[in-house]
């Protein structure tokens, strides 16, 4: 029944246009939409602003119109994977096209046992999220050679990788940027209830808890991708085939010069973060909330163009600036299809964002919740559905929490349940669905990465291939929470389950 359903769903989905025309409709509906909305003169109340109340807005009005056509160069700049992709493809271009990559991979496959391959993708990918949304980038496109290199299919290894990543996105086993991001914004909800209580709590208040969900979600994705995914693929037959040959005398030396440039550079690194005063540090000596962390993108391309250099100058596949200048050109002119692709899609985003339409779904889905009269654990559970549903329309795990957050924390927190359980409800999921939504904003990104080994690749056949890992992810997840407050541990330092 799973099979007939994923193939349903795949035939389906795969009707829909090229992502680059789809994304260019959905931007063309939102404008006709946000017309016939705004004709109806619904608005809704901003909750981050009490008293305020927001309008969806018109974009066929004049002022809609004169924001259209001055926006769209702004959209396709500001589209956030843009700079993200391109500034760390430069740097992984250059370690890909000298043979680095290949090298290690190989060298991985060669020294981990082929049982565990699996599931070390998915966890590298989850624990990807401390360097923000650079493993959408890295590894996805990883998984597919390393798993290419097995015999395999590429695909089921780009779809480990794409698991790990987004759907354990909200795991890890240390504080990333998301755990401040999203306390924030809990805090400041509590006080409306008990600024006291506001007062004691912390940004690690869900660190316990996301420890012990990377392991889970690690041999919940691996099962999935080995039981699943790849048997529904099938055998590949396609034109990649990588073959993880031994390495040769010469591709060792240039990996233990690598390698001793990676430990270079990160000494040098630590020297601009470690020090009490280091000018990557922020506000009273932060390291969580500091300029280092808004630097991982080119820090994760400075460690991949550094020892492609090395390695490339000891392997003779570089002998001059010229060399970097002409592999560097090779790997942006790769990404043509996703630079296309960005143009549309930022148009759908900003005009989504622009119209407000995304705020009132948010608003109205959230409403919904707070008239269900549910208590307790069955609460927890529907509060979990809907945000995972407003998630299909709403890509931002910030955006959807700033509006979310001054709802239901206080009433969960009258409820009896704290407000570091409602926020990990809400990240369980939101990460647990973002990996079959077209609107999450690497989507499109991985699409692309997909038609490399499959050029019939498409919407559809994407979301049928990630819907048994959210599914299984969003369940799992779900029980552990469930049995998590039933034990009465506590999520993170000095973070209770219960709101007294």
């Amino acid at each position: 029944m799973l099979q007939r359903s994923l193939d349903g769903i795949e035939t389906v989905g795969n009707k829909l246009p090229h992502p680059v025309t789809l994304f260019a409709i959905l931007a063309l509906l939102v404008v006709i939409l946000s017309a016939i909305v705004s004709s109806f003169g619904i608005s809704v109340e901003h909750p981050g602003n009490k008293g305020e109340f927001v309008e969806v807005k018109n974009l066929l009005s004049t002022e809609g119109i004169q924001y259209i056509f001055t926006s769209i160069t702004d959209n396709f700049i500001g589209f956030a994977p843009l700079g993200i992709v391109l500034v760390t493809m430069l740097g992984i271009g250059i370690a890909e096209s000298t043979g680095l990559i290949s090298a290690l991979l190989r060298g991985f496959v060669l020294f981990i046992p082929k049982r565990l391959i699996t599931a070390g993708l998915v966890f590298a990918g989850i624990m990807s999220s401390v360097a923000s949304d650079a493993g959408y980038v890295v590894l996805p496109p990883l998984g597919a050679v390393i798993f290419a290199g097995l015999g395999r299919h590429p695909l089921a290894g780009l779809a480990a990788a794409f698991a790990g990543v987004s759907g354990g996105f909200s795991a890890n086993l240390i504080i990333t940027s998301l755990d401040p991001l999203l306390a924030g914004m809990t805090i400041d909800a509590a006080k409306i209830i008990d600024p006291a209580y506001a007062e004691t709590m912390n940004v690690a208040m869900n660190y316990y808890f996301i420890i012990v969900s990377v392991f889970l979600l690690t041999i919940v994705g691996a099962w999935v991708t080995d039981r699943i995914v790849e048997p529904r693929l099938g055998e590949y037959n396609g034109i990649y085939r990588e073959k993880l040959e031994g390495l040769k005398a010469i591709e060792k030396k240039g990996l233990n010069w690598s390698i001793i440039s990676v430990v270079l550079t990160l000494i040098i690194i630590s020297l601009f973060v470690l020090p009490p005063n280091a000018p990557l540090r922020g506000e009273n000596g932060a390291i969580i909330q500091s300029p280092f962390m808004d630097s991982l993108v080119p820090i994760i391309a400075l460690l991949f163009f550094v020892p492609g250099l090395v390695y490339g100058k000891v392997t003779k596949e570089i002998r001059n600036d010229k060399d970097v200048a002409d592999q560097l050109a090779k790997t942006m002119g790769t990404m043509g299809m996703f630079i296309v692709l960005a143009f549309t899609a930022g148009q759908f985003v900003a005009f989504f964002s622009e119209s407000n339409m995304g705020l009132a779904v948010g608003v109205y889905g959230a409403n919904f919740l707070e008239k269900v009269n549910l208590t307790g654990i069955p609460l927890l559970l529907v509060f979990i559905l809907v945000s995972a549903v407003i998630n299909l329309f709403i890509g931002s795990a910030s955006a959807k929490w700033a509006m979310m957050a001054p709802i239901f924390v206080p009433i969960m927190m009258q409820l009896g349940y704290s407000p570091e359980v409602t926020q990990m409800a809400y990240r369980i999921a939101d990460s647990s669905t973002n990996i079959i939504t077209p609107l999450m904003t690497y989507f499109a990104l991985i699409i692309a990465f997909a038609q490399k080994y499959d050029k019939k690749m498409g919407i559809g056949t994407l979301i049928s291939v990630m819907i048994p890992y959210s599914l299984f992810f969003l369940v799992s997840w779900t029980i552990l929470l469930i049995v998590w407050i039933l034990l009465g541990i506590d999520l993170g330092p000095g973070s209770p389950i219960y709101y007294p």
